[in-house]
């Protein structure tokens, strides 16, 4: 089996995008890795986008529930331009990501924020058994939104990561749909945030969420592509 870092830049160098009306973008990410201080990470890596180029971002949820998206591009072309009005703030910002084993890597935060997160994902029988149900699913169910929310139903308890929406609504009111490819678990995660150490990995009191996308109270990594509803000034909220 390829690993997961031989997957991700594979995805990586891959800027094929889903064919489609929809805003669409391609790479992998973390769903979401919960602390026991409160904090809330997640990671994207788009590696190609229909609206504007290539990003990384980190999202970033404190202990009073307030969320940050630190993006290497403009809000209005990451990921501020869907979960905007659910943010305190969205600033653009150094974020790399750095492979450094076959299922290790680093994210780091550089400018007024400074984070360093360390992350290792493994393979278990219920990820590879998920990304053999994503790799067989056609296309035409990919974009049938009952087919997904049903797929999300089933997902969480099967993964014991409580609730996971595939699509639904964001913050700014448009539409997404979740394509993940292949999956595995967080099975380790250590962070410091401007020097302070966020505790360990472990599931919120109560799983929060960003519109109808839940954040798993397990860590997930996944390869895959995200689309949303083109943006419409007259029925969206705009995020500049």
């Amino acid at each position: 089996m390829k690993s997961p870092r031989t997957l991700a830049h594979a995805a990586g160098r891959n800027t094929a995008l889903p064919a489609g009306p929809m805003e669409r973008f391609a790479g992998y990410g973390i769903m979401g890795v919960t602390f026991s201080s409160g904090h809330v990470l997640a990671l994207r890596r788009f590696a190609a986008s229909s609206i504007g180029p290539p990003y990384n971002a980190v999202w970033l949820r404190d202990p009073a529930g307030k969320w940050t998206i630190f993006s290497t591009v403009a809000p209005g072309v990451s990921c501020a331009r869907y979960f905007g009005s659910g943010l305190e703030q969205a600033p653009v910002a150094q974020v790399s990501v750095h492979w450094d084993g076959p299922a290790s890597f680093t994210v780091r935060v550089e400018g007024p924020t400074e984070l360093t997160w360390d992350v290792e994902l493994t393979e278990t029988a219920v990820t590879r058994l998920m990304s053999g149900i994503c790799g067989a699913v056609p296309e035409k169910l990919w974009r049938n939104t009952v087919f997904l929310s049903a797929m999300g139903l089933v997902a969480g308890p099967m993964m014991q990561a409580g609730k996971i929406g595939l699509t639904g609504k964001v913050p700014n009111r448009q539409s997404f749909q979740a394509r993940p490819q292949r999956i595995w678990f967080v099975s380790s995660s250590r962070a410091r945030l401007d020097g302070k150490d966020l505790g360990t990995m472990g599931p919120l009191p109560l799983q929060d969420r960003l519109g109808d996308f839940w954040i798993p109270q397990r860590g997930i990594f996944l390869i895959g592509t995200s689309l949303f509803d083109v943006l419409d000034p007259q029925h969206h909220i705009l995020t500049e």
